[in-house]
């Protein structure tokens, strides 16, 4: 039987799930873009063929050949009830493919006419539902420090220029940099270089005011963006944040490592883009290391 379909055929093409419709006697009438990406046989290869053609060479856990034997589609052709199930088929380049398939019965005036079969990559569902919040974190946190990354800050850092522009929301930029890291890293190992970040991440952290924002630019440079603060109020908080990390301490096979930070700061001014505020931040943080480290010099 023929199935009304080219009407709603560039929607389920869009589905990132595979779907194929078969008829009664398990002929392919139907195979979406999806189902092509997942198991790289094209539509063309695969309409008219017959599920039991053994192309996608369906097995479960056990390595059981359910295109032959004990095939889900047919066993809801025959008694019109829906299955799920988790499956390998074949892919066409040869390595198996762990799906999840839903089968469902396709009726007409209470009689089954064939069936479809929805399957999506189990593989990539686990990452996702894993993780959204994983994926998250790894595409905008730093995993060393767990700060905000440059990609998540660039993103806030925007939404604090339209605030600027929108609403009149002042706020100022700090960038720090450690002093001399390089000597700890040479002196003492890459680990205990990592070891003093998180301590001066975590240090940051707290320094800073609940709603204030501070991430990881890179290497051992740091930013912070601080709302509704004027230019007394940075400068002030910016001093806080050099003295607490240059007090703080880390002991690391016997050895007392501190390290201290320089900081440049400065405000919003009407017509800065982001690039332009953060470039005038590094300018006053070059100033801060050019006369001398551990200092803050606002810009």
């Amino acid at each position: 039987m023929d199935y009304e379909i080219c009407d709603c055929k560039e929607i389920l093409n869009d589905l990132r799930e595979g779907l194929y419709f078969v008829d009664k006697d398990r002929g392919i009438t139907f195979w979406n873009k999806g189902a092509e990406l997942i198991t790289g046989f094209s539509a063309e290869e695969m309409v008219g063929r017959f599920c039991y053609d053994n192309l996608l060479n369906h097995v479960d856990s056990n390595g059981v050949q359910l295109c032959l034997h004990g095939c889900p589609l047919q066993a809801t052709i025959q008694d019109g009830i829906c299955r799920d199930a988790q499956v390998y088929l074949h892919h066409k380049d040869g390595h198996r493919v762990r799906v999840n398939i839903r089968v469902r019965p396709m009726e007409q005036d209470g009689k089954v006419f064939g069936a479809a079969e929805i399957f999506s990559d189990a593989g990539f569902e686990e990452v996702s539902d894993l993780s959204v919040t994983q994926l998250e974190r790894l595409a905008l946190f730093d995993q060393l420090t767990e700060l905000p990354n440059r990609r998540y800050i660039d993103t806030f850092l925007e939404h604090q220029l339209s605030d600027f522009t929108e609403l009149a929301i002042p706020f100022g930029v700090m960038m720090m940099d450690l002093d001399l890291f390089k000597r700890i890293n040479d002196q003492y190992g890459h680990s205990a270089g990592d070891a003093v970040l998180k301590m001066v991440s975590k240090t940051l952290q707290s320094a800073l005011r609940k709603n204030d924002f501070v991430g990881r630019w890179g290497g051992e440079e740091f930013i912070a963006i601080l709302r509704g603060v004027n230019k007394a109020e940075l400068k002030a908080i910016a001093e806080k944040m050099r003295v607490v990390t240059g007090k703080s301490e880390l002991q690391q096979d016997g050895a007392a490592l501190s390290v201290t930070i320089s900081i440049g700061a400065t405000m919003i001014c009407t017509g800065d883009c982001a690039s332009a505020i953060v470039q005038r931040a590094d300018e006053a943080l070059y100033q801060s290391k050019h006369e001398g480290r551990d200092r803050v010099t606002l810009l």
